[in-house]
């Protein structure tokens, strides 16, 4: 008696994260219209199109999960992507995704950009594909690190400048924000004098509306935090181990009034 052949019903899925690993990628819009019209060209019957707006090199994506669970239930038994690499970038659900060929549950996988079919090499060549993909987001890592290594090294801040300061990103530095560095000099002075509670100190913050980088006003809290940061002594912490920051003096370490002295 001859076996009848299940009829393949495909998932399109769709990713495409805000991580430096997917800056070249084709854009969400980009990749359902190619895959709208590569599976009009093959007859493929997809059943549902999913989104998914993450990165892919940790596992337990919601959507990329749930689709493999819908697979396993007989909802689809096929998966159109642009790419392996949409599917994963780390071994956990690029696993999963051959243990599902393995078991029987996924029958196929279409890529318009890469040869695959459900055979020994074909799976092997996944595999691969699979591999250069993790492979690409642990290369990105070490460099990204290696970089802010350097970077730190030579004085320069890696992260969001403090209140009172602003993110250059044209020279890529931290400067005096104009507008915020009369009024954090001020809760300086205040400190200084030796009269003032560190509640007084956040009132004043709070009282002429400071905010941060994020547009948040200043909680009377954070007044603790912005008089002990080492920043506006010359020095920044990071990964554990304090730097000097390049714009301060070998010989002395510039205070905060020092260098906010002509606003």
């Amino acid at each position: 008696m001859d076996k009848v052949t299940q009829p393949q019903k495909f998932f399109l899925y769709a990713r495409k994260s805000t991580d430096v690993e997917d800056k070249q990628v084709r854009s969400i819009e980009d990749q359902i219209t190619e895959l709208r019209a590569f599976a009009k060209q093959e007859n493929l019957n997809i059943v549902d199109e999913l989104i998914e707006k993450q990165s892919a090199k940790i596992p337990s994506r919601p959507i990329f999960n749930d689709m493999l669970n819908r697979i396993e239930r007989g909802e689809a038994n096929g998966v159109l992507a642009w790419h392996p690499d949409r599917l994963a970038r780390n071994s956990v659900d690029g696993g999963r995704t051959i243990y599902l060929l393995d078991c029987g549950h996924l029958a196929m996988l279409k890529f318009p950009t890469f040869w695959m079919e459900i055979t020994s090499q074909g799976k092997f060549m996944l595999n691969i594909a699979f591999g250069q993909s993790k492979y690409y987001v642990d290369s990105l890592s070490e460099n990204t690190k290696r970089g802010l290594r350097q970077k730190v090294k030579r004085g320069e801040y890696p992260s969001v400048a403090p209140v009172g300061y602003i993110n250059d990103s044209r020279n890529k530095t931290v400067v005096v924000d104009k507008k915020q560095a009369p009024v954090v000099r001020k809760a300086f002075e205040l400190y200084a004098q030796g009269d003032q509670r560190l509640e007084d100190i956040g009132e004043f913050l709070a009282q002429h509306r400071l905010v941060s980088r994020s547009g948040k006003r200043i909680h009377i809290s954070r007044a603790t935090f912005i008089l002990s940061n080492p920043f506006y002594t010359g020095l920044f912490r990071y990964a554990g181990e304090r730097y000097t920051r390049a714009s301060t003096s070998q010989s002395s370490q510039r205070n905060f009034l020092t260098e906010f002295r002509k606003f």
